[in-house]
């Protein structure tokens, strides 16, 4: 194959293929190495294009790591979301209400260790999200903190938490399961057994849960 070959072959791409392929390969390459293994003449090996293609669609790494971010924090909500909707119980019911509560911190835990590098990579430009309430979507559609706030609201509902307490009360508990989550992840408790791990998993959801009633 000629050296403009695979320029020709992404000319015959549809419009925005080699973008979206470009994300593809870099989330794989996050998924395995963590953000800093996003790289841009690895990414188009990958899609089978020049180096050169990339700069049509990114003006730089940093340009594809904002991307791959966005993709990987869509990746860790659909996981969340799969785990509130095999919750069983209509809404406002308390007794549900504490088990979705709890299904997102378990489907965030359970993503941090069996994704670290994707789990990483969510969080490597904390500029890329926004933490302000978002109506936007439902379900899989709604960012982590999002899921996190539509669970208390649900707390609120089922008068499990009080209305008054309500205002702000996510970061404390993203603090918990995220901190959590480091600490067993690439911190000092990394090493730590799988049951030690889950140990400490069920005690940080008793304290949240008491925390809240």
């Amino acid at each position: 194959m000629t050296e403009g070959g695979p320029v020709t072959e992404a000319r015959r791409r549809p419009r925005g293929a080699v973008r979206d392929g470009l994300i593809a390969a870099g989330l794989e390459l996050a998924r395995s190495g963590g953000p800093d293994a996003v790289v841009l003449r690895e990414a188009t090996q990958r899609v089978g294009v020049v180096p050169n293609a990339a700069y049509r669609h990114f003006a730089d790494r940093d340009e594809l790591l904002a991307a791959v971010c966005t993709e990987a924090m869509r990746e860790f909500a659909g996981r969340m979301a799969g785990g509130v909707a095999r919750v069983r119980g209509k809404y406002g019911d308390p007794a549900a209400a504490q088990r979705r509560l709890q299904a997102i911190g378990k489907a965030y835990l359970q993503f941090a260790h069996e994704e670290p590098g994707l789990f990483a990579t969510a969080f490597a430009l904390p500029q890329q999200h926004s933490y302000v309430p978002s109506d936007a979507g439902t379900g899989q559609e709604r960012m982590p903190l999002d899921q996190l706030r539509a669970a208390l609201d649900e707390l609120v509902a089922a008068g499990i938490l009080d209305q008054r307490r309500r205002d702000g009360i996510e970061f404390p508990i993203w603090s918990a399961v995220h901190g959590l989550a480091v600490l067993t992840g690439q911190g000092p408790l990394r090493e730590i057994p799988d049951a030690t791990r889950r140990h400490l998993e069920k005690l940080t959801f008793t304290f949240i849960e008491n925390a809240l009633t």
